[in-house]
């Protein structure tokens, strides 16, 4: 039977921010948008993967042989989703989280010029689109180095932070944490605050979390959203109820993006909708990237 390693202890018990912790500014809500660079790392027998990707536009498994279908709508996440939305935040001058697969930034090393050029942080999400929870220890410390690697020869910057998907391993924080560099992880959805790990040495390790909620994978969650209004009504909602709870201490949100689902034409309007609603309540909020929540995080809390 598997048991929690110390790292990854369940956290059952309110959280309690120290008295009198703000974000930058005073503010009381942070607000992380995250846009997920997948394409190209997707499971594909054609890319000489073991076998297909099954959830795209569609949930369909095709066994055996190449599935085109699949892989055109990955590739439509480069080739028109990335650039409509990225439009929204280099028009506005707004602070963009991308975790990025190893192997997608391969395929879309132009992602890394967009990154430099407008301030975009660039967090590790593994080498292809997998979840680590079955790799053995020194499989997943190998794909940990190499993510990172190609992130800094293409980037200029080793990344940060990292988030897997789906689940984690049992090692993977701690493997974080060995290889060194990394401030915070996102693999965790547990509260509305980050929260820290101060490991045997002395350092300290930021956990932020994620939301599958406030994420437009949801078009792709038994048709959870289907137009674009159904996404910013949701987020909306859940900035509105934040901003009243950040009135007495702090809190955190997480907008989860990916370029084949918020990309497409039908659904960005969405997008624009929340980042109106963002804009007209702009003075309680703190858009940031994800580690500029992480540096003060670890700086205050």
């Amino acid at each position: 039977m598997y048991s929690h390693p110390p790292e990854l202890a369940r956290r059952l018990q309110p959280s309690i921010p120290p008295a009198g912790l703000r974000w930058p500014g005073g503010k009381g809500l942070a607000i992380s948008f995250v846009l997920n660079i997948e394409e190209g790392a997707e499971l594909s027998l054609a890319s000489g993967d073991e076998r297909n990707e099954p959830v795209h536009e569609v949930i369909r498994e095709i066994n055996d042989v190449p599935d085109f279908c699949m892989q055109s709508h990955f590739d439509y996440g480069a080739s028109a989703g990335y650039r409509r939305v990225v439009k929204r935040f280099i028009d506005g001058r707004l602070p963009l989280t991308l975790n990025v697969c190893g192997r997608a930034l391969e395929s879309t090393p132009w992602v890394s010029d967009d990154a430099r050029q407008h301030g975009f942080e660039m967090s590790g999400h593994g080498w292809r689109w997998e979840s680590p929870a079955h790799m053995d220890e020194a499989t997943e410390r190998a794909m940990i180095a190499r993510t990172a690697a190609t992130i800094e020869r293409l980037s200029g910057r080793a990344p940060v932070g990292w988030h897997c998907k789906s689940t984690a391993s049992v090692n993977t924080r701690r493997l974080l944490q060995e290889h060194g560099g990394f401030l915070y992880d996102s693999d965790f959805f547990g509260d509305d605050l980050p929260w820290v790990q101060t490991l045997a040495d002395g350092r300290r390790h930021a956990v932020l979390p994620y939301a599958f909620d406030t994420n437009d994978m949801r078009f792709f969650d038994r048709a959870a959203f289907v137009s674009g209004a159904d996404f910013a009504s949701y987020v909306i909602d859940a900035i509105n109820e934040l901003r009243r709870e950040a009135q007495d201490a702090p809190r955190m949100m997480t907008i989860g993006l990916h370029t084949r689902i918020m990309g497409r034409p039908a659904r960005v309007g969405g997008l624009d909708a929340v980042l109106r609603h963002i804009d007209s309540c702009a003075k309680e909020l703190w858009l940031a990237r994800r580690e500029d929540i992480a540096r003060h995080w670890l700086a205050h809390a």
